[in-house]
């Protein structure tokens, strides 16, 4: 289901930060722009409160996610809120087994094609390329030029409407968005005027 739904569209909200009694109406703006994969990092206020508020209030194809998730303990607690998937700024083993044994889908950090491989071998549904910033189209290219067939790989760290094509041109199928999208502070107006311009560049690119 998480590649069927960036199949849809291949943009994930990172929304760092975020506060529970914000979620719903942030998470509503980004639905109507077309986002269906939201992620609230663990390192956010009450992140778990802000899984549970978004998976209650959002249709039942936009998957709520955690991301920054570095033990299976808070796996655990992420599935306890509702939570579907899993992502990671690393790739450590123990998380990754964990989730999968959860029955959630994963998008573990990975900065080399060690890291991707080992990932891919324990189950990983998307790879994260994480920092973005220091890995260019160049790389996603040499990556999947030996990964298998099929694999996602996502680019998280300073992506903006207009650098994205360079990456989709390289052969990538989605993108995580974080302080491009939204920042604390932001109204639901501000986060739909960035959601609707990320959307546009993407319909535009695909």
């Amino acid at each position: 289901m998480l590649k069927q739904a960036l199949a849809q569209n291949g943009l994930i909200a990172i929304l760092r930060g975020l506060r529970p009694q914000e979620a719903a109406a942030i998470g509503e703006v980004l639905y109507a722009a077309g986002f269906r994969v939201i992620e609230v990092p663990l390192n956010s206020p009450e992140p778990y409160e802000s899984i549970r508020i978004l998976r209650s209030t959002l249709p039942a194809d936009c998957l709520i996610g955690a991301g920054t998730v570095l033990t299976p303990e808070q796996v655990e607690q992420v599935k306890a809120a509702g939570g579907q998937v899993i992502v990671m700024p690393h790739s450590d083993p123990k998380v990754l087994r964990a989730a999968k044994a959860a029955g959630l889908f994963l998008s573990p950090g990975v900065a080399t094609p060690t890291e991707a491989f080992a990932a891919l071998a324990e189950g990983a549904d998307v790879l994260k390329m994480f920092p973005a910033e220091q890995m260019g189209p160049a790389v996603v290219k040499a990556w999947l030029a030996v990964l298998p067939a099929g694999t996602i790989l996502a680019p998280v760290g300073g992506i903006t409407p207009d650098n994205m094509q360079v990456f989709i041109d390289a052969g990538v199928k989605g993108f995580g968005l974080g302080s491009g999208l939204f920042k604390p502070g932001m109204t639901p107006e501000d986060v739909a005027l960035n959601a609707k311009a990320y959307v546009a560049a993407w319909n535009a690119l695909r």
